[in-house]
Formats: structure tokens, C-alpha cells, sequence
């Protein structure tokens, strides 16, 4: 006799990772590697394209808040692996170009993190693991940068059956040209939708919208 689906097996066996009302919500809106100090190579250049989709992703962040929809940042560990996402956040903070970042995104205490160890948010992390749980199967991926992380976590998503949205106002890379490259490859190779962050339309689950009636 056949149990129970795999998916299903896993959400009962992580029934602690995720709020019911995220569980419901179909989607998630990752933040890719936007905390930081921005002192690597070209951070200069990266940090002054990304403050503005800072900006766009705070926005963003909100109306998903307010669709109970998850937010999920999904850091890079900067090779320092004895730092948790506190102290990667704190890191930032130190900063003159992160504490700018962090103002805008500051994690909320519902949001969720992971961290990796590589470019791609799926590669060696328990991201699947969480998307799985909170029962995702579409993606808003933002951050930076457009032509490395993103790219990479985006073409995995693609490949792992997620449907995902890359709006082209909420990510950034060294320059325009360069990111608007990366975006236009996504939407080629991995269906991506790259409308802006303002014309993607946020619902919340439908139990939601029915108690708020």
C-alpha cells in the first residue's frame, strides 16, 4: 500500500517550521543576498544599483506582509561560517553601505532565513525543505545580483517546478546593462516573469480574505 504523498510526509514531519497562514499562501517572496556590507569586489558599483531596488523590495515586502504571503531571505555566509544570520546581519549593520540596506529590509521577526554557502539559494541549503513545508509553488525572487545569485536560484527554481516571478525593478547588478541581460536570459531559459514589482498581482489566501469579510 502507498503512503502518504512525499510532500505531504515532509509538511507533517516539519509541522513547527511554518505559520498555518503562511502554509496557505502559494507563494513566497525570497530576498537574495541583499544583506551586506557591500566592501567586495565592486561593491561600490553593486550597492548604488541596489539601494534603489532596496527601495522597490521594501515596497514589495510590504504588500506580500499584507497577503500573508512569506518572506524569505536567502544570504550568502561570505565564506564565515561561524556566523548565523544575526551576526551576517550584524555585519551589515556595521557597514556605511549595508546599514542603508538594512534599513529599508530589516528582517521581521515572522520572516524566515537560510543561509549558503554558494551562489545558488538551493545548492547545500534546507531552502527546498522550507518551500516544501510552507507548500510554495510560486517564487518572487529579488536581490542581488541579477547575473550570479539570482540567476543561479532562479534557473534552480525553474528546474525544481517552482513558477517564478524576477521583477525587473527589485534586482540589481554592477550595472543596468548587465542586469537587464540576466533578466531578459531568465525569461528566455526559465519562463520568468520580469514585470515590476507594482504590476504583480498579491492575493491574500482565500481563508484569509474570507475572515476579513
Amino acid at each position: 500500500m502507498r503512503g502518504k504523498p512525499i510532500n505531504d510526509q515532509l509538511k507533517n514531519r516539519t509541522a513547527d517550521i511554518a505559520s498555518n497562514s503562511h502554509r496557505r499562501a502559494d507563494t513566497a517572496l525570497l530576498i537574495v543576498d541583499m544583506i551586506a556590507d557591500y566592501e567586495f569586489d565592486n561593491g561600490d558599483k553593486i550597492f548604488a544599483n541596489a539601494l534603489e531596488a532596496a527601495q522597490n523590495i521594501a515596497k514589495l515586502k510590504a504588500r506580500t506582509k499584507a497577503a500573508m504571503i512569506p518572506v524569505i531571505y536567502v544570504n550568502d555566509n561570505y565564506g564565515v561560517w561561524q556566523n548565523d544570520f544575526d551576526a551576517t546581519l550584524e555585519c551589515a549593520q556595521r557597514s556605511e553601505r549595508g546599514k542603508q540596506i538594512v534599513e529599508l529590509l530589516r528582517p521581521d521577526k515572522d520572516d524566515y532565513h537560510v543561509l549558503k554557502p554558494q551562489r545558488s539559494g538551493f545548492f547545500a541549503t534546507p531552502l527546498d525543505v522550507l518551500l516544501t513545508s510552507l507548500d510554495i509553488s510560486n517564487l518572487i525572487i529579488t536581490g542581488i545580483t541579477a547575473d550570479i545569485c539570482v540567476l543561479f536560484t532562479a534557473h534552480d527554481a525553474y528546474m525544481r517546478g517552482y513558477r517564478i516571478n524576477v521583477p525587473a525593478d527589485c534586482t540589481a547588478a554592477v550595472n543596468r546593462e548587465t542586469c537587464s541581460t540576466a533578466l531578459d536570459m531568465l525569461r528566455r531559459t526559465a519562463d520568468a516573469d520580469i514585470k515590476r514589482s507594482a504590476d504583480i498581482e498579491l492575493q491574500m489566501p482565500a481563508e484569509e480574505t474570507s475572515a476579513a469579510q
